[in-house]
């Protein structure tokens, strides 16, 4: 067992960890930041393979949180979607710079936001889009989670307009994105990623993971709906952004 000794390391871990657990309970996208910031001391593929086992520990916690809700219909379009956006993102891995892949999400997250915030009233709100929407942006999801592990503000494109209850909503993120984690361990092993260091430091964050997503999930049981959505798009909003300007930055570097 090799584990790092920066305390820098150390340091961003952890808040990329608390961050992760907060959106495994429910506040999907705030997570988004996590493997960013661990990439700022560690490369960015050793990030992801460390961020992946913390990952699939949190979705064990939460898909037994939510068992009882979540919406069906949804995860029958997301899913396979996800399923083909996780396998294109493993054969174009080697070749879509992760710097267009953030640059693309935020772009798409922002434009979402801020269409729901000034966009003209009423709309598709409370109405379920098309199967044919479904898969395509799960399948989007599925593509930038494998890359960048930047998948939910596709995912919340199809999703937040239905405005859901709040549980249900976070239910599905929960089923939806513990499928795709777990499809994703198949071209991360491929990668050669799944060091036995890599795998010590996951194992070291677990007791963390876990208490932050147990945190994360109590939240979201006491934020009211209204809150919850607001939350939601400001989280999208502010993410993002940070989206853009890291991919803008890696473009420039």
């Amino acid at each position: 067992m090799n584990l790092p000794t920066d305390p820098l390391f150390w340091l961003a871990a952890v808040i990329a960890v608390t961050l992760v657990g907060l959106a495994k309970g429910g506040f999907t996208g705030v997570g988004m930041v996590g493997t960013p910031l661990l990439a700022l001391v560690v490369p960015p593929l050793q990030a992801v393979a460390i961020m992946l086992p913390i990952l699939l520990v949190q979705d064990v916690v939460s898909v037994w949180a939510y068992r009882r809700d979540w919406d069906p219909w949804n995860l029958k379009v997301l899913i396979p979607g996800g399923l083909i956006g996780v396998a294109a993102g493993g054969l174009l891995a080697a070749y879509v710079p992760d710097a267009a892949v953030r640059l693309a999400v935020g772009v798409i997250g922002v434009t979402f936001v801020l269409w729901r915030w000034f966009g003209p009233a009423g709309g598709d709100i409370g109405i379920r889009p098309s199967a044919a929407s479904g898969v395509f942006w799960g399948a989007l999801s599925g593509f930038t989670s494998t890359l960048a592990n930047a998948g939910a503000p596709p995912w919340q494109v199809h999703m937040m307009p239905q405005h859901l209850p709040k549980l249900v909503f976070a239910g599905t993120a929960t089923m939806y994105f513990a499928a795709t984690n777990l499809a994703k361990v198949i071209p991360y092993f491929a990668l050669g990623q799944f060091t036995t260091d890599n795998l010590w430091i996951s194992a070291a964050l677990f007791p963390l993971a876990i208490a932050t997503n147990y945190l994360g999930i109590w939240l979201v049981r006491v934020t009211p709906q209204a809150m919850f959505y607001k939350i939601v798009y400001v989280i999208t909003f502010a993410i993002s952004l940070e989206l853009i300007r890291n991919g803008l930055t890696a473009f420039a570097a």
